[in-house]
């Protein structure tokens, strides 16, 4: 006969509680070593670095989606019997994290200048503590199951030695360099940002129809009467730094001012007229101002031509002494008025609507401007090269197919890569700078310079 009470026992709750049951069953996994990969001399493998999650804060949804599917491989590779590791990790997130911190200390009223270096590293750990230890939880309430003991942080000591030691076997190879160059820079966040961390969206937005006069030939100030090349450009702030004007060599319209010399509105300097392939005669008006402090493609044609560089605009997004009477004026300030000043000069020939491609700092959201800036750059053509022959000879897979001519696109049309931010969180360039001028690369910490003995050395602040 069965009791009552038995009976309750023994009946299947309604609904199931999952926090009753699944933090038991993870301990009693993980306690009794179950995600710890066996030794296997002979067998293959099967390992998931799990893409650390940035500790920025808690995980969300779409970690979730991938530590699922992660873990499903995982523990399909583990039940056949396959030596099988999921390793887990946080990334430090440079300048994803301390953009957070900060947005923290400005509630109460506080900025990392006013912390100083030090102090404000010391906030930023507080941040990585408590949040590191959260996403850990999340993920075993997960249930991820990962090898817990080999758990890393990208500023990990061990990391660091080894960022480090890449760092400085690429410096010694030639294949790390400091150069100036245009990139990519974000005057919110006051530092230079790789490719990858620019988000590109397409704005309607305007091109301006300007006339640049036409020089008499020998005069740097007089021009000729009614005689213009009509540029057009998406960014009139900018023509403060334009130091050439470009035309097709297959221009009908402007083939005869080719070798003339025109006088740049705003600022009255003369600037040559060029010509270069490189300009679409389908763009505009066919002919293209040149400026290479601002613009990747003008960068390029500058170089062809040695043509001068200049920095029309700051690292705050304001325009330098370069703009004349606009100096330390907003970028989108100055080019509204720089507009009005060269309608009423007649200098303002029409305005289109215009679609075109903007790119905003993916942390912050601020629009980023190409910018000269002197910066550490890893050569890529070499290392490109190597890339290409290991997929060639299949030595790496890619999976699916249709993405090797992505890859292949990639690889053979990369550009040197700009490692450096001007950041104070993150793995600080490991390179020093002594009193008498010598420059060198070190591992650990050094106390003098190798080259001199001078103990008077700092190390670069960028990370």
């Amino acid at each position: 006969m069965t009791t009552k009470s038995s009976a309750q026992a023994g009946e299947m709750a309604k609904a199931y509680d999952p926090s009753t049951v699944e933090q038991r069953i993870y301990r009693m996994w993980e306690e009794g070593g179950h995600f710890k990969p066996r030794a296997d001399a002979d067998g293959k493998p099967f390992t998931i670095i799990m893409p650390p999650p940035n500790v920025t804060g808690e995980l969300h949804q779409g970690h979730a989606l991938t530590a699922t599917i992660q873990d499903i491989l995982v523990r399909w590779q583990r039940m056949k019997g396959v030596p099988t590791l999921y390793l887990p990790g946080v990334d430090h997130a440079g300048i994803a994290t301390q953009n957070v911190v900060e947005r923290e200390l400005g509630k109460q009223g506080v900025t990392r200048h006013d912390l100083g270096r030090e102090k404000f590293e010391e906030a930023v750990w507080e941040w990585v503590n408590k949040y590191r230890h959260i996403i850990s939880d999340q993920h075993r309430r997960l249930g991820a199951s990962c090898d817990w003991d080999r758990e890393t942080f990208t500023l990990d000591p061990a990391i660091r030695r080894a960022v480090r030691t890449t760092f400085c076997n690429l410096y010694k190879d030639g294949l790390i360099y400091r150069g100036e160059r245009l990139i990519n820079w974000c005057p919110r966040c006051q530092t230079a940002l790789s490719d990858l961390e620019v988000d590109h969206s397409e704005v309607q937005g305007n091109l301006w129809y300007l006339r640049y006069p036409i020089l008499k030939d020998g005069s740097d100030t007089e021009v000729e009467p009614g005689e213009y090349i009509t540029v057009a450009t998406t960014r009139p702030e900018t023509m403060v730094g334009d130091t050439a004007v470009a035309i097709n060599p297959a221009s009908e319209r402007w083939q005869r001012y080719a070798g003339r010399r025109v006088l740049l509105p705003i600022v009255n300097r003369p600037i040559p007229v060029l010509e270069d392939e490189a300009v679409e005669l389908g763009f505009g008006t066919g002919a293209l101002k040149i400026t290479p402090g601002h613009d990747f493609n003008d960068f390029e044609i500058a170089q062809r031509h040695n043509l001068p560089i200049i920095n029309a605009m700051g690292p705050d997004g304001r325009l330098t002494d370069a703009a004349g009477m606009y100096e330390g004026v907003d970028r989108f300030e100055a080019r509204d008025a720089i507009v009005k000043h060269l309608e009423s000069e007649g200098l303002l020939e029409k305005i289109e609507e215009y679609a075109t491609s903007i790119g905003h700092c993916d942390r912050c959201g601020t629009i980023v401007e190409p910018l000269v800036s002197t910066q550490w750059f890893v050569r890529m053509e070499p290392l490109a090269k190597e890339a290409l022959r290991a997929v060639r000879r299949n030595r790496i897979r890619i999976v699916p197919d249709r993405f090797y001519s992505v890859y292949f696109n990639w690889m053979e049309n990369i550009r040197d890569w700009c490692i450096s931010r001007q950041l104070w969180w993150g793995h600080r360039i490991p390179v020093w700078y002594c009193s008498n001028g010598h420059q060198f690369a070190a591992i650990d910490d050094p106390s003098a310079c190798p080259e001199c003995e001078d103990t008077g050395i700092e190390q670069d602040p960028d990370v």
